[in-house]
Order: C-alpha cells, then structure tokens, then sequence
C-alpha cells in the first residue's frame, strides 16, 4: 500500500514538474509523510531516483518541439552540475538554517513581479547574442545549481525564472531549458546521495515509472497550450511554494 500512494504522489509530482518544476512540493511532503521514521538523506535521495527520470523524458520532449539553444544551455547544464555539487558539499560544512526564512521573501518578490509585468514571458524573444548567452546561463546554472545542492525548495521555478526574465525567453521555452538544467542537477545530487547510501533503490523503479508518466501528461499540457499555461501553472507553483517555505520557516 505504501508504494501505492508514494507512486501516486509520484505521478502528480512528474506532472507539475514537467510544466514548470516544483514536483518537490508533492512527492517530498508525501514520502515524510508516509515514512516518518526514515532519514531525511535517504528520502531526498528516493526522491531524486525517481525525479530524474521524469525531468529528463521532459527535455527529451520538449527538444523534439521547442528549439532549444543548445549552445549555450549545454554549458549551462554542465555549470548547473558543478553547482549543485559544490552546494551539496558546502551543506556538510555551513548549514542553510539562514536560508529558510530568505526563501519566502525571495519567491513572494518573483510573484509580485511576475503578475506586475503582464507580458512578463508570453513572447519568445531572446536578447542576448550567441556567446553573452552562453555565459549568462552557465552563470545562473552555477548559482541556481549551487542552491540546489545546498537547500532546494524552488529550483526549478527560479530557473524558469531567470531565464524569462534576464534571457528574454517565453515560459514554454524558459521551462524547456530548465529541465535540461534541473537533469543536471539532480544527476550530481543522485551520485553524492547514492555514494552515501541514501537511495532507497527498491522504491525507485514503481515511483520513476509514475514520476515519467506524470512528466509525459504534463508536457503535452504545456506544448499543447504554450507559454500563458506555463505562466498560469507557474504563479500557482510560485504561489504554493511561497505558503510552504513560509510555514517552515515563520510558523514551524
């Protein structure tokens, strides 16, 4: 019965994450929830077993629809990758206690520029030249990548983002790059958790087979229905973050 509802929540998470990142939200909170007595290493590890997976059927997706810029998001996949290791390394040293309350202030100040900024994202118009973008997304692959190895919550839609808002990008195509990214920064966080035995392999096959559904559904959303759906889903992610990281970090 466990793997039943940890499959499920799989399932939801793959789908919401493909659309705009924040399957966090759903599968982490469900497998505390079902196993509260396991090490939190060796849930976020689970979760991440099974995550890329899903993340990456949806850059395989949406590379077939959307042209991705892969000059400058190869690089910046790789930077992510480099990132997110440092950042896990750096989380043994400092902890990211300091983070917590940050972190709901940051997000409430990328929704409220996201619903000011009406066409924030609804036109794919990229403004930087070939070898300028190329660096400004290695550059947010390092940082967003490290953030991800040190803490987390949020790392997909602050791709997304960033991408829209410093590279010009439309939500669809902001949202396409980021799970190339987000691919690379769970791959260095799966090594670093399977390296420590913090991956329960035995859930991993029933919850990525879930997790890969979910992320196929929800890329045919969001190619079916292009940037304003993105933009839409994002808010609600954004929003439901802003809830979730403001509990933990005022009310907890």
């Amino acid at each position: 019965m466990e793997w039943i509802l940890v499959s499920l929540a799989s399932l939801l998470a793959g789908f919401v994450d493909a659309i705009v990142g924040g399957g966090g939200l759903i599968l982490l909170p469900a497998l505390f929830a079902t196993f509260p007595s396991a090490p939190p290493a060796t849930l976020l590890g689970t979760n991440k077993s099974a995550s890329v997976w899903g993340t990456a059927m949806a850059t395989w997706q949406y590379s077939r629809r959307v042209q991705m810029r892969w000059q400058a998001m190869l690089p910046a996949a790789l930077a992510g990758f480099s990132g997110s290791f440092a950042g896990a390394w750096a989380v043994t040293v400092v902890a990211p206690d300091f983070l917590r309350k940050l972190l709901p202030l940051v997000l409430l100040a990328v929704l409220a520029y996201t619903l000011a900024k009406k066409d924030l994202g609804r036109h794919h118009a990229p403004r930087l030249a070939a070898r300028a973008e190329l660096l400004a997304a290695s550059l947010i692959g390092l940082a967003v990548g490290f953030y991800d190895g040190f803490f987390g919550p949020g790392t997909g839609s602050f791709f997304v983002f960033l991408f829209v808002r410093l590279l010009g990008y439309d939500f669809l195509n902001a949202s396409a790059a980021a799970k190339l990214l987000n691919v690379a920064t769970n791959i260095a966080a799966l090594i670093l958790f399977t390296a420590k035995g913090h991956v329960w392999w035995h859930f991993t096959l029933p919850l990525a087979l879930a997790n890969v559904l979910g992320s196929v559904l929800g890329t045919h959303m969001a190619l079916k229905h292009g940037a304003g759906f993105v933009r839409g889903i994002f808010i609600v992610v954004v929003g439901a973050l802003i809830l979730k990281t403001g509990y933990d970090g005022f009310l907890r």
